[in-house]
């Protein structure tokens, strides 16, 4: 079964600049002060699902340890803000390299950074508003999906098929239905 995370992405002015950082762009993961935060074999997983070198990342404190530790490949992330759905993903290699988030994100001193990385097989831009989330079976009008949220078999299912996603490592390919995206 394809898990599904609800992530705030976009909220705080820090997040934004991560955004721009990581996910309007990619990062050349074998270059530099990145590759050096990687070890051997995660840079060998990471190169193996991402040959080109480069790949789009995102990230969630420690206090998300346990949520993060049941994502794997394939898995897809709603990434939220303003309201909205701006981002769908398909997740790659999860990783919990602190070293890794910092060379990625460069934290502001005294301000709680990321523990746990996530690359992303496929990434669409959308702008899918709540309301469209909301109208699903399972989802409350009025929730504003704070915190990073792994839903259960039945929602995730009801995202996917509602929202039009279909993942790579599960079908023929990544898509965000058009109607939604």
């Amino acid at each position: 079964m394809t898990r599904v995370v609800i992530q705030p992405s976009y909220g705080l002015p820090r997040f934004r600049r991560h955004w721009a950082q990581t996910l309007d762009r990619t990062v050349p993961f074998t270059d530099g002060q990145y590759a050096a935060a990687l070890d051997g074999r995660e840079l060998a997983d990471l190169r193996a699902l991402h040959p080109c070198g480069e790949a789009h990342f995102w990230g969630a404190t420690a206090v998300h340890d346990r949520r993060m530790a049941q994502l794997g490949t394939g898995d897809v992330v709603l990434l939220t803000g303003r309201k909205h759905v701006l981002a769908v993903g398909e997740v790659g290699l999860v990783l919990r390299n602190p070293a890794f988030a910092r060379a990625l994100w460069d934290p502001e001193p005294g301000v709680c950074t990321w523990d746990n990385v996530y690359s992303l097989l496929a990434l669409a831009h959308s702008r899918i508003p709540y309301e469209t989330v909301w109208a699903l079976p399972g989802f409350n009008p009025g929730d504003n999906f704070m915190g990073l949220r792994l839903l259960d078999d039945t929602r995730a299912a009801t995202v996917l098929a509602g929202l039009g996603i279909t993942t790579g490592t599960a079908g023929t390919r990544f898509a965000v239905g058009a109607a939604t995206a």
